[in-house]
């Protein structure tokens, strides 16, 4: 947490800055857990001030500033991934404890803040070439929104693991975490510990279809904010999609669609969520 849909809407949320130069950037110097930043923070900022965003894009789960001016190593990406706790905002943050980076803009223009309460998020200043290397194939799968079956199916072949642990690697499709993992398996009827090498074409088209269905519809409602509503929008506004989710965070409870007991287990040390009424067991 953040997933796609979070990330997604996190970019959306700070469109505003697109074509803004950028007048001065502060890093926080508390003593606290140290957030990731190449380069150094110093350095970052002095490459960065008088720059405008030229775009912002999304790469699975991380949020891309592209920038106007090519630099001796050409094109530059902005590259922040919020990963547990991180949030960009344009309004003030939950606590000055945890802002990480201000970037600043016109005088009468809201920066953009960068929060992060557990420190484990990271901000990047990336060539093409780094970028291409990093955020792209084959360190990166394809995009989770866009995703389909075949190309699931291509990814996970032979595989022995779980569809579940499948569903977070990265590589082999980009933005899914824990809990729109749970969600797509239950909208498509497949156990969560069904093993990849089991599954047929149909199942994959399943399970890629769903993915794209949920990922939109958490999209259009801003996310989910479950626990402590840490994730908020660019406006500091929970998301809304928690009240759709049919089995995450529902272990003991009935389901919404057979009436069976949502079952909660542990898989790769995460907790997994599922109906052992509606999901077969491939």
């Amino acid at each position: 947490m953040p997933e796609l849909p979070e990330v997604e809407t996190m970019c959306r949320g700070i469109a505003g800055v697109v074509g803004l130069p950028i007048a001065a950037i502060d890093f926080a110097r508390r003593t606290r857990r140290p957030l990731t930043i190449e380069p150094a923070a110093g350095r970052l900022a002095g490459r960065l001030v008088g720059r405008r965003i030229a775009a912002i894009s999304r790469a699975g789960k991380r949020v891309v500033l592209q920038l106007d001016l090519e630099s001796q190593t050409g094109a530059e990406r902005l590259v922040i991934e919020p990963r547990m706790t991180g949030l960009l905002l344009r309004v003030p943050p939950p606590s000055e404890t945890h802002v990480r980076m201000t970037m600043h803009f016109a005088a009468a223009v809201p920066p953009l803040i960068f929060w992060d309460r557990r420190g484990l998020g990271t901000i990047r200043l990336l060539a093409a070439a780094d970028f291409a290397r990093r955020c792209g194939p084959p360190a990166v799968g394809p995009d989770s929104l866009t995703l389909r079956g075949p190309e699931l199916a291509a990814a996970i072949r032979g595989s022995r693991r779980s569809i579940k642990q499948a569903l977070l690697d990265q590589r082999v499709t980009a933005g899914i975490g824990n809990i729109y993992a749970a969600e797509i398996l239950f909208a498509a009827g497949i156990d969560p510990r069904s093993r990849c090498c089991r599954l047929s074409r149909d199942a994959c088209a399943a399970i890629a279809a769903a993915g794209r269905s949920i990922l939109r519809r958490a999209i259009r409602l801003e996310g989910s904010s479950i626990g402590d509503e840490t994730y908020r929008t660019a406006d500091s506004r929970p998301g809304r999609y928690q009240r759709c989710h049919q089995v995450y965070g529902r272990a003991d409870q009935a389901c919404f669609r057979c009436g069976a007991a949502i079952r909660r287990i542990i898989q790769a040390q995460r907790s997994t969520f599922f109906c052992p009424g509606c999901q077969r067991r491939r």
